[in-house]
């Protein structure tokens, strides 16, 4: 009979269910370890437990043991570079008081912009959201910021420095430094400081390649004034566009990050910096997990201009562009929506001058495909002014090339509203099946000489669904000028004849215009 060791009993032995093993299975196991032992640690097979268990082997065992079983960290990373990022103190003297609805004169951004509404949540001083305080009182405000270079220049949000009187940061090891501002740029909210004081900073690399969607990624920053706190997540988006302008092009991250944290280093994994932390998105103004840094290579590009010149040049071709939506593509006879549309080529600018027109759709730049509207904003931004481009264009269904000299991005863009448009209309006269109706231009006061305006609009229409509204001028439809009613239907009929799906319509909307495909009904 085979001898059973139960050891079920055992007070310090636990597990769901009684469990016996045979002394037989205990031995031929014990003989498979010995045997491995004696093979790969050279274990004799006289050895004693007693001298297995305390020589020098058995230590290298639990010690590879212990590597296997620790969890895998990001320890040897921070250490590495979490000396190099800082702390950004400044003072702002206040202008105006700000009032208890929020509103805060401080910020670089546009009231009621997105960037405005993060900043207030995420970069305001002292992390509060609005300034408080009486005229011409000193508040103070913080963020991030890390060193580029060991001579002490350092990155960081425009909107932490600007408008500051005086600029002070702290290292990781606890000393604080005067620091000058060199230059900002508030397109891409950054800003490049220098700390004077030592030669020998640690200093951080920006990387050169794209971190992929999934890459582990660290923040470290100074969150709610607290300095020197890392974060983990991952990359959980690229190329995200916050509604800021046309350079948006931001990394999406879930490594939380919380108000101080502005300008501060995201990492990767090779302790270099994929981006900077400039955005959260958050209703209650805490980190839920989404947070937006800007890319390295355009951290790079602008810095370059910035340490050079303490300003951002950015090329301009001076048109109105649009993306081709999959109806204004059906409506031109492409086969993809791509490219950028030209809605409206600005007077005396770079395109109009090279011959490019409204309704004209840009595919590439000098052989480099375009894939949207916001693609072709940044890919010109990011060329100097007074370079020659090639562009390919779609004009009215034929592709051409045209080269152009770049002209300088303006540092504002007005546009102009007209006034008074639609006062004075009459009822107009129905577009058929689109459920608005039209009067020419020259009969509206204030609507100008070009175009029919629109009057009214079925609040149930397909061009209600597009966003046609009374007091829009329709200047073009189906790439003809329109001036009457008649001229509308007969450019309608025209596209249904083609066995056109919409009719692109150039529209003209507060001194804007664009392009509307609008969905003809068949019949």
């Amino acid at each position: 009979m085979t001898d059973r060791i139960d050891l079920s009993n055992l007070p310090s032995y636990r597990q769901p269910r009684r469990s016996v093993f045979s002394a037989r299975k205990l031995a031929l196991m014990a003989s498979v370890v010995a045997g491995l032992g004696a093979a790969v640690y050279g274990f004799s097979p006289s050895t004693s437990p007693a001298d297995l268990f305390s020589s020098p082997a058995h230590a290298q065992v639990n010690n590879e043991v212990r590597k296997v079983e620790r969890p895998i960290g990001f320890a040897d990373i921070v250490e590495r570079v979490k000396p190099s990022v800082i702390s950004v103190k400044v003072n702002i003297k206040e202008k105006t008081a700000s009032n208890d609805d929020g509103d805060d004169s401080t910020s670089p951004f546009q009231p009621g912009s997105p960037m405005e509404r993060f900043f207030r949540r995420f970069g305001g001083p002292e992390g509060i959201p609005g300034l408080k305080g009486g005229r011409g009182r000193v508040v103070q405000g913080q963020g991030s910021g890390f060193f580029i270079s060991a001579d002490g220049y350092a990155v960081t949000n425009n909107h932490v420095v600007n408008g500051a009187d005086k600029v002070e940061v702290t290292t990781d090891d606890g000393k604080t430094y005067t620091a000058k501002v060199i230059g900002t740029d508030q397109r891409t909210d950054l800003a490049l400081i220098k700390v004077e004081g030592s030669t020998n900073f640690p200093f951080a690399k920006l990387a050169d390649s794209k971190p992929r969607i999934g890459d582990w990624v660290l923040a470290v920053g100074n969150p709610f004034g607290l300095g020197g706190t890392v974060t983990a997540g991952i990359v959980s988006a690229s190329g995200r566009d916050i509604g800021n302008g046309p350079y948006d092009d931001f990394i999406q991250i879930d490594a939380p990050v919380n108000k101080g944290n502005s300008g501060g280093p995201a990492f990767d994994t090779n302790g270099e910096v994929m981006g900077v932390n400039t955005a959260i998105y958050s209703p209650s103004g805490g980190s839920v997990g989404i947070a937006f840094s800007i890319p390295a290579n355009t951290v790079k590009s602008v810095v370059a201009q910035l340490k050079d010149k303490g300003s951002v040049s950015r090329g301009w071709i001076g048109v109105q562009i649009q993306p081709v939506t999959s109806d204004i593509a059906d409506s031109l006879g492409m086969k993809k929506a791509e490219g950028a549309l030209v809605a409206e080529p600005q007077a005396n600018g770079p395109a109009a001058k090279a011959g490019i027109e409204s309704g004209d759709v840009i595919t590439a730049v000098n052989g480099e495909p375009v894939k949207d509207a916001r693609e072709l904003a940044r890919t010109i931004g990011g060329m100097a002014p007074g370079a020659t481009v090639k562009l390919n264009v779609l004009h009215k269904g034929q592709d051409k090339v045209i080269n152009l000299t770049l002209g300088q991005l303006p540092n504002t863009v007005e546009a102009k509203a007209d006034t008074d448009t639609g006062k004075g209309a009459s009822k107009g006269t129905d577009v058929p099946k689109l459920g608005m109706t039209v009067a020419p231009a020259n009969t509206v006061a204030g609507a100008g000489k070009e175009g029919v305006v629109v009057t009214e609009v079925d609040p149930k229409s397909a061009a209600a669904e597009r966003g046609f509204k009374e007091g829009d001028v329709i200047l073009e439809v189906g790439g003809k000028s329109v001036a009457t009613a008649g001229e509308v239907r007969d450019a309608i009929n025209a596209a249904r004849t083609d066995n056109k799906n919409s009719v692109l319509m150039r529209v003209k909307s507060g001194g804007q215009s664009r392009f509307v495909a609008v969905p003809l009904a068949k019949g």
